[in-house]
């Protein structure tokens, strides 16, 4: 058995504020272990739909596992989820009425050093979701122009000493490629230097390498694309009265949740179920330290209720 255990954050307020119940349609576009998607098909009954989507293969695997005893009918599949559309198709649904979206990678994923995604312990860097997709954070890293590179970190990582990290990383690859995680965090924090009081992130002090792997991580799997795309399907994909749900992990992805749903309202084809984002109370907090940055908006489609 996998020692490794993905807690789904906010699940409580997930299952509260999208309603699910029986008989319905629901897409998790981020199935991951299954974790949201067994709480919500649990609710949608013996004529209720669960659909999943995950472009981590090995994610897949975990959810079929955990939804194998699930009463609903329950479809597993393989996608990126700015493809979410042409996938319903495929299954011959033209609308949901409930999306979730839980946005990121997950603990299963970080923690496995094989996969890149972390500098806790050393690995390949490799950060794909998909291992099949046809760049590696390595391929980034190695390859791209020290400009574009600097460009990256700072546009995905939002860091500020992205200039002289990319000036770090190309020096360094001069001599032999960057190819483990060790490699690349070690370079992050030598361009930062010895650590100095105040520097800080949210209250809380992170490790120098943090926001340069994030940012790989974001530009290896076009993560922001397909979080537009998505976005974008929402009022073709969710059916009149039908509620989206998306929990992001940085402000990033937060910035682009809260511009659509804003759009959406404006445009009178939504309304605000959560005026501000919703996060983790203490309890979680203190059981979960993933759920410290989970953001959880919400929106139903059509008209606010009179």
């Amino acid at each position: 058995m996998d020692k490794r255990i993905h807690v789904p954050v906010l699940l409580q307020e997930i299952v509260d504020l999208l309603q699910p119940a029986p008989g319905m349609i629901c897409l998790d576009c981020t199935v991951g272990a299954g974790g949201h998607s067994a709480a919500l098909a649990e609710r949608l009954g013996p004529a209720g739909r669960l659909i999943g989507l995950d472009a981590d293969p090995s994610a897949l695997d975990h959810a079929r596992r955990h939804l194998a005893s699930s009463a609903s009918r329950v479809d597993l599949v393989h996608a990126d989820f700015a493809d979410a559309g042409q996938v319903l198709g495929t299954l011959g649904v033209e609308q949901v009425d409930l999306m979730l979206a839980d946005v990121g990678f997950s603990s299963v994923q970080m923690d496995d050093p094989d996969r890149g995604f972390s500098f806790a312990a050393d690995g390949p860097l490799d950060m794909r979701f998909d291992s099949s997709g046809p760049r590696t954070a390595a391929d980034l890293v190695n390859r791209l122009p020290q400009d574009q590179l600097a460009d990256l970190i700072w546009r995905h990582g939002e860091e500020r000493l992205s200039r002289k990290i990319a000036r770090k990383i190309v020096e360094r690859r001069r001599e032999a490629p960057i190819l483990t995680t060790a490699e690349l965090a070690g370079i992050v924090r030598a361009a930062y230097g010895p650590p100095r009081k105040g520097r800080r992130a949210g209250g809380r002090r992170i490790d120098p390498a943090t926001r340069t792997f994030m940012a790989l991580r974001i530009g290896v799997n076009h993560e922001l694309e397909s979080l537009q795309a998505l976005l974008e399907s929402v009022p073709r994909l969710v059916r009149p009265g039908g509620r989206a749900g998306f929990v992001s992990f940085h402000s990033l992805e937060d910035r682009l949740v809260k511009q659509s749903f804003v759009a959406l309202r404006r445009a009178g084809t939504a309304w605000w179920v959560t005026r501000k984002p919703l996060t983790a109370g203490l309890p979680e907090l203190e059981a979960n330290s993933r759920s410290r940055s989970a953001k959880l908006r919400v929106v139903e489609m059509g008209p606010p209720p009179a």
